[in-house]
Order: structure tokens, then C-alpha cells, then sequence
């Protein structure tokens, strides 16, 4: 998947368009919630080498966040590492050029959940 057809799934999905908080170049993309402004998703342009590989590409990677019963259900063969750049123990990056289509939406789709708004419940008064 491309950061391109990345970004057109959230909107597609989520109606929500990324923001450039960070730099002009308009490289690090990230998604965020209408009614809370949490992220959900960072798209950042890293190294291969940071996640262990030995070559210098610079490559289209997502930060997402998971539940942490979910850690260890994917791994590098589905293109899913520690989170570069951020909190391990909450957040993992995806390499899009490495990661099947369906495995990319899927953990975009717990991210989205993990991170709106949770509603309280009201208590019933008798």
C-alpha cells in the first residue's frame, strides 16, 4: 500500500484528512479524530535501518496504536514492528511497502477504536 492510497482509505473510512504539524514538506502525515483531535495514525518517511534492515531506503511507515493484549499477534512477515519514534508498549509501525493491504486496515481500524472517545454512561437514578 502507498501513503497515497493509505491516506485515501482513512478518508474513504473516517472522513478524516491528515495534518502537517511537524514540517513543511508535508512528510509526516498524521490522522486524528474530529471530536477529540487524538491521533490515531502518523505516516512518517524512516530508514530501513531502523528497523534492522541493512539498506539506507526511506520508506513509507505508519504508527498505530494497539491494545496491549494485542502485541505479539503480528510480527516483521506482516511488515508490523515495535513503533519506531514513539511508546513501544502502545504503538507499532507498519512498513506499507511490506505490509499486505488487509493486514494495514486492520490495524488502522483497532487504532481508530483504541483511540476515540469513550461515552459514559449515564447512572439511572430510582
Amino acid at each position: 500500500m502507498t501513503k497515497q492510497e493509505f491516506l485515501e482509505y482513512c478518508f474513504n473510512t473516517y472522513s478524516t484528512s491528515p495534518d502537517y504539524p511537524f514540517d513543511d514538506l508535508h512528510e509526516s502525515a498524521v490522522l486524528r479524530h474530529r471530536d477529540n483531535r487524538k491521533w490515531y495514525a502518523i505516516v512518517m518517511r524512516v530508514s530501513r535501518r531502523k528497523f534492522g534492515f541493512d539498506s539506507d531506503e526511506v520508506i513509507d511507515v505508519v504508527n498505530l496504536k494497539l491494545p496491549t493484549e494485542m502485541f505479539g499477534s503480528f510480527g516483521a512477515t506482516d511488515g508490523v514492528y515495535p513503533a519506531y519514534h514513539m511508546n513501544k508498549l502502545h504503538w507499532i509501525s507498519v512498513l506499507l511497502t511490506d505490509a499486505p493491504d488487509d493486514v494495514v486496515q486492520f490495524l488502522v481500524n483497532v487504532s481508530f477504536e483504541a483511540t476515540k472517545t469513550v461515552k459514559k454512561r449515564k447512572t439511572q437514578q430510582m
